[in-house]
C-alpha cells in the first residue's frame, strides 16, 4: 500500500501564524511531481505558490479560497510509492507519516526571529476525511485520476479572482477588457458596481423588494495587515512631526546634468534615498527602534531603506538592504526593480521585511504634505511632497524656483527636537546645495 504523506503549511519566512488560501492548483486525485507547487496563499506581505515537498497522488486538502491555515496545519496529504519508506506512526487524524525528514521547500530560506505584532489566526477549518486511494498490489504505481473537463475562466491574478469571490462576481459571466478576453480587476469592479446600483422603483401595487444591506467588506491578507500595524505604531509609538519647505531647483538641475550622460537614469527618489544614507551617518540614533519591552533603543548599523510603492495589491514598503553600501546609480536601480515588482505583485516577503527607516514620496500623488504613521518598529520616517514651481527669494531676490515640502515624523522615545530638527535641516540643506554630499562622501 503507498504511504499517506501529509504536508503542513510551513512558515514562509516573515513569523506569521498563519496564510489565507487564495486558491488550489491541485484537485483530490491529481498526481503531481516533487516539489510542485500546490496552493497560492496570501500572507500579511506577498501572495506566493507553495510547493509541495513530496510526490504521488493527491488524497485531501485542507482549506476552502478564503480561509487561513495555520502555520503547521495541514494542506494536503499525498500518497507516495513505497519506496518513500515504510511508515513509522500516526500523524493528526490517524494519517500514517514517516519518520523520513521532510526536505526543505524550494525558494524559502530561515524565517526571521518574531518581532511581536504576529497576526492570530482567527480558526482553522476543520479538515475534510481524506481520501482513500486504491492500489491493487503494493508493488503497483498509483493510478492518476480521469481528467476532467474544467472551465475554462480567462483570468491570471488570484487577487482578481478573490474580488470576485468577495463581491460575488460569475467570472465565467464576465467578458474581460484585457489581451485575448483577459479578464482584469476593472472588469470585476464594473460589475460590482453594476451589481450594486438600487434597483427600479416597483410599479404600484407590486410588492417591493427589501432594501439590502449595507456592504462590510472584509479585511483580510495584506488591509488587515496594513490595519494591525498602523494602529498598533499609532498606540505604542510617541511619534511628532516637524517640516520645511526646501528649494530644489539644484538637485533637479543635478539630475538633468546626471543624466545627460550615458548610462543608467538617476530617478529623483534615488538622490533623496542617497541624502537620507548620508544623513543618518551623521544622525545614527534616528536610524533605529524601540526594543518590545521598551526598556531600550536599538541601534541599527546597517541602513534598510523602506520606501512607499503602489501596487496592485495595495500600498506596500519593499526594501533596500545595506543602502548605505550602495552608489547613486546603483540605489536607482535597485529602486526601480523593487517598483516594479510592487506594481507587478511579484514581491517576496523578504523583500517587504527588515526596514529600518522609511522614505516617503507622497509628492506622486500631488499633494505638498503629510502627517504619515509610523512604520513600526522604525523610528523614523521621511516625507517629501510634490516639487513644485513657486515663487522663492533666491539670493535677494524674487524669483520662480522648484520647491518642495519635507516632513520628518520620529518616535520621540529616540531622541529630542534638536536631533530631529537637526536631520531635517541637513537634509533641507543637501536638497538645496547637492554638493554638500561630496563633503560626506
Amino acid at each position: 500500500m503507498p504511504v499517506v504523506r501529509e504536508f503542513t503549511l510551513p512558515d514562509l519566512g516573515e513569523g506569521l501564524t498563519g496564510a489565507e488560501v487564495v486558491r488550489w492548483m491541485v484537485e483530490v486525485g491529481d498526481v503531481i511531481a516533487v516539489d510542485q507547487p500546490v496552493v497560492e496563499v496570501e500572507t500579511a506581505k506577498a501572495v506566493v505558490e507553495v510547493p509541495c515537498p513530496y510526490g504521488g497522488v493527491v488524497t485531501a486538502r485542507y482549506g476552502e479560497p478564503g480561509e487561513e491555515v495555520a502555520v503547521g496545519a495541514p494542506l494536503v496529504t499525498v500518497a507516495v510509492a513505497p519506496a518513500e519508506g515504510p511508515a513509522e506512526g500516526l500523524g493528526a487524524a490517524g494519517r500514517p507519516v514517516t519518520a523520513e525528514v521532510e526536505r526543505p521547500l524550494v525558494g524559502y530560506g530561515v524565517a526571521e526571529p518574531d518581532r511581536g505584532g504576529r497576526r492570530r489566526r482567527v480558526g482553522v477549518p476543520t479538515a475534510p476525511a481524506p481520501v482513500a486511494v486504491a492500489v491493487a498490489a503494493p508493488a503497483a504505481p498509483v493510478a492518476p485520476a480521469a481528467p476532467r473537463a474544467p472551465v475554462v475562466v480567462p483570468v491570471i491574478s488570484p487577487l482578481v479572482r478573490r474580488a470576485a469571490r468577495e463581491h460575488g462576481i460569475d467570472l465565467a459571466a464576465l467578458t474581460g477588457s484585457g489581451p485575448d478576453g483577459l479578464i482584469m480587476r476593472a472588469d470585476v469592479e464594473r460589475a460590482a458596481a453594476a451589481k450594486s446600483l438600487p434597483a427600479p422603483a416597483a410599479a404600484p401595487g407590486s410588492t417591493a423588494p427589501a432594501a439590502a444591506a449595507d456592504g462590510v467588506v472584509p479585511l483580510r491578507g495584506l488591509r488587515r495587515a496594513v490595519a494591525e500595524k498602523l494602529t498598533r505604531s499609532h498606540r505604542e509609538i510617541p511619534a511628532a512631526t516637524c517640516w520645511v519647505d526646501a528649494d530644489a531647483t539644484e538637485l533637479m538641475a543635478l539630475r538633468r546634468q546626471l543624466n545627460a550622460t550615458p548610462g543608467p537614469k538617476v530617478s529623483v527618489l534615488a538622490l533623496l534615498a542617497r541624502i537620507c544614507t548620508v544623513a543618518l551617518a551623521r544622525f545614527p540614533e534616528l536610524n533605529s527602534s524601540v526594543t518590545e519591552d521598551g526598556s531600550g533603543i536599538l541601534r541599527h548599523s546597517a541602513v534598510h531603506l523602506g520606501f512607499a510603492a503602489q501596487g496592485e495589491r495595495g500600498l506596500v514598503v519593499p526594501v533596500v538592504r545595506g543602502a548605505q553600501q550602495l552608489s547613486t546609480e546603483q540605489l536607482g536601480s535597485e529602486l526601480g526593480r523593487l517598483t516594479e515588482a510592487a506594481r507587478v505583485g511579484s514581491l517576496t516577503p523578504a523583500e517587504l521585511t527588515g526596514g529600518t527607516f522609511t522614505l516617503n514620496n507622497y509628492g506622486v500623488f500631488g499633494v505638498d504634505g503629510s502627517t504619515p504613521i509610523l512604520n513600526h518598529p522604525e523610528a523614523a520616517m521621511l516625507g517629501v511632497g510634490r516639487i513644485v514651481a513657486k515663487p522663492w527669494v533666491h539670493q535677494g531676490e524674487l524669483a520662480v524656483r522648484e520647491v518642495t515640502q519635507l516632513s520628518f515624523t520620529f518616535d520621540h522615545r529616540v531622541c529630542d527636537g534638536g536631533t530631529a530638527g537637526g536631520f531635517l535641516r541637513f537634509v533641507a540643506d543637501c536638497v538645496e546645495q547637492p554638493g554638500m554630499l561630496l563633503r560626506q562622501l
